[in-house]
């Protein structure tokens, strides 16, 4: 297998939800008060509506298979539909997007000196998540890193969401890269299977609800977090270590 080192790695794609931002911290009380606000304050209905998208409203977690993990943020809309009849998908996805621009995103590790450093690698930099784009740039601008990227696309950005590439090969195109000098850094497996299936370096990191085995079979590292990036790269790791 070709060896991967620093001086050949020319870019970095990053999912955002669990990558750049822990996901429980971040996730975990914006969806609990959701849910409460869209039953009109009924815990019973809130409680039953969680379970629809894989969220406890107990225990205030999420499940590793719930759809807010796994799906883009249009199919979320669409289980929650049922629940609230008296919107139109359309009104429902502008108000879960309009909402969820409001959520305050913990870092994963700090983000700006992170990103500033690669960019002084020379590297390119994206985001492809399957949140909108919208509330994606919404986030991104309020950590203070939007205009690090080069590349920021959403599941409704024409590129598709993941687990299919699209959104990957559209970064490397966009930038003129060869997919198989980038990374693809994500905490989910269908981040991780975007990334093989674009031919990049797939990184895995635990800030989102995955565990090390869930990861470890589709990556070709896993790491901590984001922040565990530049020493990976420093290592001129071989892909399939860890």
């Amino acid at each position: 297998m070709t060896r991967t080192t620093a001086a050949n790695i020319t870019g970095i794609v990053f999912d955002k939800d669990g990558t750049l931002f822990d996901f429980a911290a971040t996730w975990a009380a914006w969806a609990s008060a959701f849910l409460m606000r869209l039953s009109n304050g009924d815990a019973v209905k809130a409680a039953e509506i969680g379970e629809v998208i894989g969220f406890d409203m107990q225990q205030k977690t999420f499940a590793p298979t719930s759809l807010v993990i796994a799906s883009t943020a249009g199919e979320v809309g669409a289980a929650l539909h049922p629940f609230c009849q008296h919107l139109t998908i359309e009104e429902l996805m502008t108000e879960l997007n309009d909402e969820a621009e409001l959520a305050p995103q913990t870092q994963a590790a700090p983000l700006e000196p992170l990103l500033r450093g690669f960019r002084a690698r020379g590297l390119r930099l994206g985001v492809a998540t399957n949140d909108a784009e919208k509330p994606a740039r919404a986030h991104l601008a309020q950590a203070g890193i939007g205009d690090l990227f080069d590349f920021i696309a959403g599941y409704d950005s024409g590129h598709g969401g993941k687990p299919a590439p699209g959104q990957l090969l559209a970064f490397a195109a966009e930038c003129g890269l060869d997919p198989a000098q980038v990374l693809m850094v994500g905490d989910s497996t269908h981040d991780l299977h975007a990334g093989r299936a674009a031919g990049m370096i797939a990184v895995g990191v635990l800030t989102g609800l995955a565990s090390r085995a869930d990861l470890a079979p589709f990556a070709d590292v896993v790491l901590p977090d984001v922040g565990h990036l530049p020493q990976w790269l420093d290592r001129n790791a071989l892909p399939g270590s860890a």
